[in-house]
């Protein structure tokens, strides 16, 4: 909380800086007009489709409602036309944003002191923010070039069994992951299907980005390939449609034994802590993603191609004007370097001095552009000469001139 306070603190101090820093959609893409169609659209599917009478569809939008959701039909179906994966509505909880997921997720799996969250490292501050909450142990897996390697996961896992541990879970975002933008290769996603399987590990896989890749249909997600049971798939609307709404969603299939013997899925597990936490997800929320999900023939990656398309060329706008600006011999003489992840909101520049926040107070005062230290993101103190730079939230115009501004802090502080 600290060291994003303190980023915050710089944005608003320094209002006319280009910032590299959000990692939010583009407000460009949203069209405010859209959401009373989408509320209308619901409106017709209770009505027309499901045969609810006017007193009905009254409850259904004003009232608490489902603790699970309402619209975990919907979200089944969308899920199975664009990522293959073929989910039983019964076992989606539909959550206040994925960060409830999380929350609700952990606080069900994690039970006993011994029990160990493993996370990538650099990782996503949500989960190990919330398993601080929590008072759940992580463990960090150091990332490779290409993310995460089973073969270094096996090992901490070894490490921590040793030690009179339980690793319980692993949390991993295979595409595109916020914050180093780096995507799992298909062979390794079956290498952790497998190492799972092996260890007695669940996965808790999020794929807030996988829609926005160059290749156009990306690769499987984890749960899509999963038949063991082995993945709990978190989701959100919140880059596929809009964050204001706050909508996400768990897929917990797997069954579990309560103390009398009887058997259950994990999803009404997670449905009691939810009940305690915010006992529902808005139901005007849940109305106007629907109405999206009807809209567009419960088809968000084709709905999506105009977002992909957008961020695709923020992406390449931004590669190409940090090899203009800073030639290859230079840099790698200088010992700069960056990453050309093939999708999503993120990449990594790494730097021979540090990326602390000393050089973004200087960077967003004399040059005029903001960044973010990847150090917030190392939970075991790494990443000290590194920075994300977000594009997803500027115009092509603004990643141009934030990439001049950026090479000008650089040629001072490293050329």
């Amino acid at each position: 909380m600290e060291v994003m306070n303190f980023l915050n603190e710089v944005t608003s101090r320094h209002p006319d800086a280009i910032s590299f820093g959000p990692g939010r959609p583009y407000e460009g893409l949203f069209e405010v007009e859209r959401i009373g169609l989408y509320l209308d659209a619901y409106k017709r599917h209770l009505t027309e489709d499901l045969g609810r009478t006017p007193d009905e569809v009254r409850t259904m939008l004003f009232q608490y409602g489902r603790t699970n959701g309402q619209i975990h039909d919907l979200v089944a179906r969308t899920l199975r036309n664009d990522e293959g994966i073929d989910a039983d509505p019964a076992s989606l909880v539909v959550t206040v944003g994925c960060q409830e997921g999380m929350f609700i997720t952990l606080r069900a799996l994690f039970a006993e002191p011994s029990d160990v969250l493993l996370v990538s490292s650099p990782c996503y501050v949500g989960i190990t923010g919330a398993a601080r909450l929590l008072d759940i142990e992580t463990a960090h897996v150091p990332e490779g070039e290409n993310g995460l390697d089973p073969d270094v996961l096996r090992r901490t896992v070894d490490e921590l069994r040793a030690a009179g541990k339980r690793p319980r879970a692993l949390y991993v975002v295979p595409d595109f992951s916020n914050p180093t933008g780096t995507c799992l290769p298909l062979d390794t996603r079956h290498r952790l299907l497998g190492l799972a399987e092996e260890e007695d590990l669940l996965l808790l896989e999020d794929n807030p980005y996988g829609f926005f890749t160059r290749a156009g249909t990306g690769l499987p997600t984890l749960k899509a390939l999963d038949n063991r049971q082995r993945v709990i798939y978190l989701g959100s609307f919140a880059k596929t449609c809009f964050p204001g709404a706050r909508v996400g969603y768990v897929v917990a299939d797997q069954q579990v034994q309560a103390p009398d013997g009887s058997r259950t899925l994990l999803a009404d597990e997670l449905s009691k802590i939810k009940g305690m936490v915010t006992v529902n997800t808005p139901a005007l929320s849940q109305a106007v993603i629907a109405g999206m999900l009807l809209t567009h023939d419960f088809r968000l990656r084709e709905a999506n191609k105009p977002a992909a398309d957008f961020y695709q060329g923020n992406l390449s706008v931004l590669l190409d004007s940090l090899e203009r600006l800073l030639p290859r011999k230079r840099r790698e003489a200088a010992g700069i370097h960056w990453n050309s992840p093939e999708g999503g909101f993120f990449l990594t520049l790494t730097l021979p001095v540090p990326a602390d926040n000393a050089l973004l107070e200087e960077s967003a005062r004399d040059h005029g552009v903001i960044w973010t230290p990847m150090s917030y993101f190392h939970p075991d103190g790494g990443g000290t000469h590194q920075m994300r730079l977000s594009l997803s939230y500027l115009t092509p115009d603004q990643v141009i001139e934030g990439a001049r501004r950026l090479a000008g802090l650089l040629e001072r502080s490293c050329l």
